[in-house]
């Protein structure tokens, strides 16, 4: 398959706690890999290795060839980031806001003005176009950075927690917004709520204690749960990853 996400042995400590311990991972054009973990277990921190945001103690990522850490600009021309929280400029308008973006990616004249609508289109801030980022609700904050990170039509996207805040109409139409861009897409996506994988990822990577202790389908970890109602389900993962049963 093609691996356009490779990613070797990242560590990462903050003083004595080891926040992220040897973790691999490799996701393929067409894969939308759900990344689940409790709090605490390390996603965000992995996330941010991922995007290069943070730098690791140890390993490398490399994006569709490139090595991160020794051709970082060209790297992330091939990265689409949503990080936690996706913090904005509160007192630029939407559309100044994402011009902006866009103009850091090298966009302008009719290539940002086509792909400005092309994304206010997909992720529906039609109705926010012309308000103050500072202004806008928590749902439409996480609508505008998943915006931000479509931009350039990177062939990488990483999203952590990206139907954060959101009602369950507007979930709904992110899930579908992932799985048409899945095809053309290697796609990791951080999550808690393992409906979310269900609904929209090819593969499943559970990490606890800064480790992976599960990779697989969807499928084959259903599999190993006891109930087929969700929520049980969601109890009795995390409970084994507490004893590290989940392998």
């Amino acid at each position: 398959m093609d691996n356009i996400v490779e990613a070797k042995g990242l560590c990462k400590s903050f003083g004595s706690l080891r926040a992220v311990d040897g973790i691999d991972l490799r996701v393929a054009r067409g894969e939308v890999l759900g990344f689940l973990g409790p709090n605490g277990a390390g996603k965000s921190t992995t996330m941010r290795m991922l995007s290069g945001f943070l730098e690791p103690d140890a390993g490398s990522v490399h994006l569709c060839g490139v090595n991160l850490a020794t051709n970082r600009q060209q790297a992330l021309t091939n990265l689409g980031y949503l990080p936690e929280g996706a913090p904005a400029y509160p007192e630029m308008l939407v559309h100044e806001y994402l011009a902006f973006l866009a103009g850091v990616r090298g966009l302008y004249g009719a290539e940002l003005r086509q792909r400005l609508a092309e994304v206010v289109e997909m992720v529906k801030l039609n109705t926010v176009f012309n308000q103050r980022v500072e202004t806008l609700s928590k749902g439409f904050q996480r609508r505008l950075g998943l915006a931000g990170a479509l931009l350039n039509s990177p062939p990488v996207l990483v999203l952590d927690e990206p139907t954060d805040g959101l009602d369950p109409n507007q979930k709904h139409e992110v899930r579908s917004l992932i799985r048409r861009l899945a095809p053309g897409k290697a796609i990791i996506l951080s999550t808690h709520i393992l409906e979310e994988v269900e609904a929209v990822c090819s593969r499943t990577v559970i990490i606890n204690q800064g480790k992976v202790i599960f990779d697989g389908t969807p499928e084959e970890l259903d599999q190993q749960a006891p109930n087929h109602v969700t929520s049980a389900r969601l109890d009795w993962v995390f409970r084994q990853m507490t004893t590290g049963e989940v392998a």
